[in-house]
């Protein structure tokens, strides 16, 4: 992992922010721990032979830009934002990561599956899956970080879609969890 460029990457987010909105403003002095090192959980849980990934959603590059930063794999961010897919562009040029931005809708991104998918705060777990399945190679999971209600989300995904999910998380997450969920079929209304 090169903290280095983490950190240069953080100091961009401090710079932009400000103009184009990438994170609240009480989150501007928190960062590195409420931001960088939140995306940073979802390390453990990826392979690194993994040859590349999507990041749906990217707005200010968590998690998908941490990620591709600290691993080395290739990713493809997604922001429907033109401010934001221009800051992702110049943080992927100055931090040297090997991520390619497309600033369009999920839906219509000129992408191929991938045998990884990351989300974070993009949409409650039923319509991340829409999203997310398509995308996905069959052998593939996505990462999701998801908080206290992620027992309601699973619930109401599990009436539209069979899936196989596991709740990763760690005493020091608190309430929060990481779902790690593979084999995504749509399954039709309840």
């Amino acid at each position: 992992m090169n903290e280095e460029k983490l950190r240069d990457f953080a100091a961009l987010v401090l710079k932009w922010s400000p103009k184009i909105n990438l994170v609240s403003k009480a989150d501007l002095n928190h960062i590195w721990q409420r931001h960088v090192q939140d995306s940073l959980r979802l390390l453990p849980y990826i392979p690194k032979d993994t040859p590349g990934a999507i990041d749906l959603g990217s707005g200010a590059g968590f998690p998908g830009l941490i990620l591709c930063i600290a691993t080395g794999i290739p990713f493809e961010l997604i922001e429907s934002d033109a401010r934001k897919a221009a800051f992702l562009m110049e943080a992927a040029r100055q931090t040297g990561a090997p991520a390619k931005i497309h600033n369009c809708r999920i839906e219509s991104a000129p992408v191929q599956p991938a045998p990884l998918i990351t989300a974070r705060a993009l949409a409650p777990l039923e319509k991340l899956l829409g999203l997310a399945a398509p995308l996905l190679t069959p052998e593939g999971f996505c990462l999701f970080p998801k908080g206290k209600g992620v027992d309601t989300e699973l619930t109401l995904a599990s009436s539209l879609w069979h899936m196989d999910a596991e709740r990763l998380s760690a005493p020091a997450w608190g309430e929060s969890c990481i779902l790690k969920v593979s084999q995504i079929r749509y399954a039709g209304a309840a």
